[in-house]
């Protein structure tokens, strides 16, 4: 009897999907041959509710180790909804279930961060045999050291800090990138190291302006006639961080300003007198052709998800952890994020280097 494996991309994309997509691919071929068939689901969750799905041919998992964004499209379906009728009267988890079903699936394979590792688990925890792959620009998945994508966004995130310097240096500016990271500051951390920034905002430690400010200026005693600041989207400032999220948004919106940002930026040319600009790199980060670290790691992960199908080891999602490839349980890691803590030897490295975190 052939093998049915349900695989699907969920959520935001980023590079390495493809790749991943690949690596399950050829690992399944290689063990099974023609005794097994792998179901494309298009559109993350939402093509599991509505019944969107083909027998994929194995043509077309070739040439695409390189491409970035899925072949099998992606969709954000929010977790908190999953459970929730809408106008269209429609039961998802029952929907998922049923389809899960007709397509007569062994396993189904999720490709996701944190909301698409949730819902694997409300699955999971239905009785269906399902294997998560973390991917996300974010690094926050609870479980593992690293997920794919993210070394790409570094790689990204870090040229565009780059390509600021020449121009702050240039008209002696201060130059604000904002960077992907509602909640955690991997991404800034990293490509704010890579990229020699002198300040690193992230949304795990509160910054104040005075503080910010008060590294500007040192610079400029110093002779240092620009700064650069790696600015995670999230961040907040120590007051904001006393207040609820509505509270923060509504006194950003009375204050005018749309983002944080925007308002550091203000903020540094009233306390400072530096001219100073924002610079946005936004959807680039998590666009584009992976990395070779991603490539390697998204067909290390694909590879291992194919061994838990052939072992029929389910309810788990794949981890790098200490180097070594390996699996969590979807229940110990579903709901959880793995944030910057204090301490953290990156953020010492950062210290060490005069990098103020604000």
């Amino acid at each position: 009897m052939k093998k049915r494996v349900g695989i699907l991309t969920s959520g935001g994309d980023c590079p390495g999907l493809n790749a991943t997509l690949r690596g399950v691919a050829k690992a399944l071929y290689q063990r099974f041959g023609s005794d097994v068939e792998i179901v494309g689901i298009a559109n993350g969750y939402y093509g599991l509710i509505h019944g969107d799905w083909r027998v994929m041919d194995p043509s077309e998992f070739s040439g695409i180790l390189t491409v970035g964004g899925t072949i099998l499209g992606t969709r954000r379906t929010p977790f908190k909804l999953m459970r929730v009728v809408g106008d269209d009267q429609v039961d998802k988890v029952a929907a998922m279930k049923k389809h899960y079903e007709e397509m007569k699936l062994d396993c189904l394979l999720c490709l996701g961060g944190n909301g698409t590792h949730k819902t694997a688990n409300l699955l999971s925890e239905e009785g269906l045999n399902i294997i998560g792959l973390p991917k996300t620009i974010d690094n926050d998945i609870y479980g593992t050291d690293v997920t794919f994508g993210f070394h790409s966004a570094v790689d990204i995130a870090t040229e565009a800090i780059d390509r600021v310097h020449t121009t702050a240096g240039s008209h002696s500016r201060c130059m604000v990138v904002e960077l992907m990271g509602n909640k955690a500051g991997w991404l800034t951390l990293y490509a704010g190291i890579a990229g020699g920034a002198d300040i690193i905002l992230i949304p795990e430690f509160p910054y104040t302006i005075e503080n910010v400010c008060a590294a500007i200026e040192k610079r400029a005693a110093n002779g240092k006639t620009f700064s650069i600041l790696a600015v995670a989207e999230g961040v907040y400032d120590s007051k904001e961080a006393r207040m609820k999220k509505k509270e923060r948004m509504a006194k950003r919106a009375e204050e005018g300003y749309t983002t944080a940002t925007n308002r550091i930026a203000r903020q540094i040319e009233e306390l400072t007198g530096f001219e100073t600009r924002v610079c946005v790199p936004g959807h680039m980060q998590r666009g584009g052709s992976p990395s070779p670290y991603d490539r390697v790691l998204a067909t290390q992960f694909g590879a291992y998800a194919a061994k838990m199908v052939e072992d029929e080891n389910y309810g788990i999602t794949i981890a790098m952890k200490h180097n070594h490839v390996g699996e969590n349980k979807l229940k110990d890691i579903a709901g959880k994020s793995r944030l910057v803590p204090e301490g953290h030897g990156m953020l010492e490295v950062a210290r060490r280097m005069g990098i103020s975190i604000g």
